[in-house]
């Protein structure tokens, strides 16, 4: 008995020693440009989003006047509150991209206070944006603002803007992606987090740099890909530990100031 109990504590202990937490320091992890991290998912095994999205749509479509309608109601919003929001939330270096889901989490997001889970939102940030690009790049479809001639929210980014593909929204894909794994992290917050996922999206439109049609192509993207990243080991292990860091966060009283 003694002998099965001594081999089963050193098998316990090889497994220890074995594993080890998904890393929480980006110099661990080759970047693909300065201030980003790789995805968990492999280069080339992305959802094929040219696959699972139907094209964009045609000019003088229904869809497309839809489009035009909700574009046309989005320039309303110019240098309004909301207008301010939205150049925020175009914001996806960190740390300042950490903080778009803070107040609907009701936890501070940082690589020092949370690191599982500011890790867990860059890397995910890689693996739903760049699922988006199959489709970008085959269709090329023109921004509501260059066929308008108009203001956009942040017109620093206009040159790049222009370079790249409208449909889907890359960043609406990344904020439905991290709202749907924020909600894994903090089912308790759902209905805040889902809302702000929705609302990251729209401030695409309200920015006049996507469609509509592109916002929502961009989520569909997302909710195939975060199924996809539930096949991925690193990826479930720094979601339980994402789970630990905010449960002992709410226990020790820590909360972000929000208004």
């Amino acid at each position: 008995m003694r002998s099965t109990n001594f081999i089963l504590a050193g098998l316990t202990l090889v497994a220890q020693l074995a594993w080890a937490a998904p890393t929480t320091d980006p110099a661990e992890l080759k970047s693909p440009r300065p201030g980003f991290v790789p995805g968990y998912l492999q280069a080339g095994t992305w959802v094929d989003s040219l696959a699972l999205l139907p094209p964009p749509p045609s000019a003088g479509s229904a869809a497309q006047l839809a489009d035009d309608a909700a574009y046309q109601a989005s320039r309303k919003l110019k240098d309004s509150a909301r207008w301010v929001q939205a150049e925020k939330d175009a914001v996806l270096a960190f740390p300042k991209a950490a903080e778009v889901f803070q107040c609907a989490l009701g936890v501070g997001i940082s690589a020092e206070a949370t690191p599982h889970l500011n890790m867990l939102l860059r890397r995910t940030l890689a693996d739903a944006g760049l699922a988006t690009y199959k489709a970008k790049d085959f269709y090329k479809r023109q921004r509501p603002f260059m066929a308008a001639s108009d203001a956009i929210c942040t017109p620093h980014e206009e040159a790049s803007l222009r370079k790249d593909g409208s449909y889907p929204s890359g960043h609406a894909a990344l904020g439905w992606a991290w709202g749907l794994v924020l909600t894994e992290v903090a089912p308790e917050r759902a209905n805040a987090v889902v809302q702000r996922a929705r609302d990251f999206g729209q401030s695409r439109t309200v920015c006049g740099v996507h469609w509509q049609s592109d916002v929502d192509a961009g989520q569909l993207v997302a909710s195939a890909v975060v199924a996809q990243l539930h096949g991925v080991a690193d990826f479930n292990e720094q979601l339980a530990l994402a789970r630990k860091e905010v449960a002992a966060a709410r226990a020790g009283g820590s909360a972000p100031a929000c208004p």
